[in-house]
């Protein structure tokens, strides 16, 4: 791929975030997520690619845009597969709370998971960690390993987790280990890319969430040289067929190179509400201002990009609502 296009997709998570923080604290999740997916279709439209989505707001006959295997690009550049979440935390944006993002990944043609929309068990660490811990191990074995890994006490250790019924073993093992814990209502793409940077005070992820964010997950890692392992967890004989259907194994454990083939891939987020990573959009009269996240793979390449923007010059997807 070519390196101009890092940037390119900048402009695709910030369209997204500037129009889907217009909702937040109001309460209405739909919307916000409308918002998201229209401006980061609409931008789409000028990225000089060839992509199709693999990973999206659901099936053609689901989502009206952005579903998977609709084409995105000018049509000219690289052909890609294109992994998107355009409001990952439509809950946090409705409720104003922390860590939404507008998301994409991109890799060479073929090279994603084509993840179905389902449960995925994951476990997720920066790169201090590769290779020392083990889905299929117990909690406090992972937990040790980390500490031994980033040369800290256990007790020093902090696991973040999705706030669900579900993961109420994890947590109490957690505890008991003498770990801290970092409990998240929604977003664990924040959450598992969260490993990897030092600032943001989370050392391992934990627990079960969707399987196209792992995916997701899995480009940002791979550029920041982290890890994520995964397993699906289909909940009725409904998705177990359509795992079938896909030819995906329920009982493989994905790792990195099964998530995201190759050396190339990017990485692009943008902060849509304040998080430990990124902050928030912020309207300031006739301006908005963005953060974003973008990272390739080949090269190890990590920005952090501070964006301003003229909302009256962009009327064509800002302030819709």
């Amino acid at each position: 791929m070519e390196r101009s296009l890092s940037m390119e997709l900048v402009r695709v998570t910030e369209a997204a975030a500037l129009n889907s923080a217009r909702w937040m604290g109001r309460g209405l999740k739909n919307e916000a997520d409308d918002a998201a997916t229209s401006a980061m279709r609409t931008v789409f439209d000028t990225i000089p690619m060839q992509g199709v989505v693999v990973i999206g707001e659901g099936e053609m006959d689901e989502a009206p845009m952005l579903y998977i295997g609709e084409e995105l690009g000018t049509g000219s550049g690289p052909a890609v597969d294109v992994a998107v979440d355009p409001l990952e935390g439509t809950n946090i944006v409705a409720s104003g709370g922390w860590n939404a993002l507008a998301v994409l990944a991109v890799a060479d043609r073929g090279n994603l998971l084509h993840a179905p929309d389902m449960y995925m068990e994951k476990i997720a660490v920066g790169p201090e960690a590769v290779g020392q811990v083990d889905i299929d191990a117990p909690i406090i074995d992972n937990l040790r390993a980390v500490a031994k890994a980033k040369n800290k006490d256990i007790e020093d250790v902090v696991a973040t987790v999705l706030h669900r019924e579900r993961h109420a073993r994890i947590i109490q093992e957690i505890r008991d280990a003498g770990a801290r814990i970092k409990l998240i209502n929604d977003g664990d793409v924040a959450g598992a890319i969260n490993t990897a940077f030092d600032d943001t005070g989370v050392d391992i992820l934990f627990g079960s969430g969707g399987a196209p964010e792992g995916v997701i997950s899995a480009v940002g890692l791979k550029c920041l040289g982290g890890e994520i392992q995964g397993r699906l967890v289909p909940s009725n004989e409904g998705e177990i067929e359509r795992c079938r259907k896909m030819g995906l194994d329920i009982d493989k454990l994905f790792r990195m190179e099964d998530l995201v083939k190759g050396d190339d891939a990017i990485f692009a987020a943008t902060g849509v509400t304040d998080g430990e990573l990124l902050k928030g959009v912020q309207f300031k009269g006739a301006y908005g201002s963005t953060h974003s996240l973008v990272m390739r793979a080949k090269s190890g390449t990590v920005r952090f990009v501070e964006g301003r923007h003229s909302l009256q010059k962009k009327p064509h997807y800002v302030m819709e609502y």
